[in-house]
């Protein structure tokens, strides 16, 4: 009964990773920028809606629709007014790494300031387990995250295949310059992925914050997490950082059979370090030979 209840803990935890992942991979694979502050991203949604819902007593939905106006600006203005112009003066990749991990961590101490740097949670009616037979206990919550990524994705699927801007996105890394002869902006077109991938960590962030708590310095594990999604499955696939972020959602959960829960970002390094050893390109990247 242990296992199969950490297996139904795994998959909630997978679909919520899946979310983080798919976001940073989106738009790691279509600007080339390493969103280090993605994981910030995701902090300020899932703080924003804490003290809307449970602070302030707002109802549920404008407290998501506050969050996610909260992460998508701070995605979108990080892109425009730092990012870019490091880009326009030929900055390096690493400048705008710099720049992005300044920005984390500058929004990590902010918000320990404001709400301190301890753990804060929603309180939920869908948080409580319900015993569905005896000894497994599962909480309404993990079906909604299921819900969620399947729902985000497939809408997301949709809108990269079947729409002008989506094909675009999906253009802009490979060639930037086949992307202005079909009359689109790369400029307008980055700002659409950081968009969407801080709108894809909010599902997770609300879910997390009336499930397994908040505190300022989660921002790190979420970043950790994406980077390993996108190593796992493959970079620039978005269905592999899906993929994956489920595989170390899973895999955190169902070594608690045998570890304590502080080696959770162990057993993560543990699996990415296994893929880099024997299938570096990860579930669906191309091998690159010279």
């Amino acid at each position: 009964m242990l296992l199969i209840q950490l297996l139904i803990n795994g998959v909630q935890v997978g679909a919520l990773y899946a979310l983080i992942a798919v976001g940073f991979s989106l738009i790691f694979g279509a600007t080339k920028v390493f969103h280090f502050a993605h994981g910030a991203t995701f902090t300020i949604g899932a703080y924003v809606f804490y003290y809307l819902y449970s602070v302030a007593d707002m109802h549920w939905t404008l407290a998501v629709l506050a969050a996610t106006f909260a992460a998508v600006a701070f995605g979108v203005c990080l892109d425009r007014y730092v990012y870019a112009p490091i880009q326009r003066h030929e900055g390096s990749f690493f400048t705008v790494f710099v720049a992005s991990l300044g920005a984390g961590i500058i929004v990590q101490n902010l918000i320990g300031m404001v709400f301190g740097r301890g753990f804060v949670s929603v309180t939920s009616p869908l948080s409580r387990s319900i015993e569905l037979i005896p000894g497994l206990y599962v909480a309404p919550l993990s079906g909604i995250a299921i819900i969620c990524a399947v729902v985000f994705f497939g809408a997301l699927q949709i809108f990269l295949m079947r729409t002008h801007i989506g094909m675009g996105l999906r253009a802009l890394s490979e060639n930037p310059e086949l992307v202005r002869v079909y009359g689109l902006s790369p400029r307008r077109l980055s700002t659409i992925a950081f968009a969407l991938g801080s709108v894809l960590v909010i599902p997770a962030a609300v879910l997390s914050a009336a499930s397994s708590g908040l505190n300022p310095a989660m921002a790190h594990h979420v970043m950790l997490i994406s980077l390993a999604a996108t190593i796992v499955g493959g970079v620039g696939s978005l269905r592999g950082a899906a993929y994956a972020g489920l595989l170390l959602g899973m895999s955190e959960n169902l070594a608690l059979m045998y570890l304590g829960p502080q080696w959770s970002e162990a057993v993560t390094f543990v699996v990415l370090f296994l893929f880099i050893l024997f299938r570096p390109s990860g579930f669906f990247g191309r091998a690159i030979t010279s």
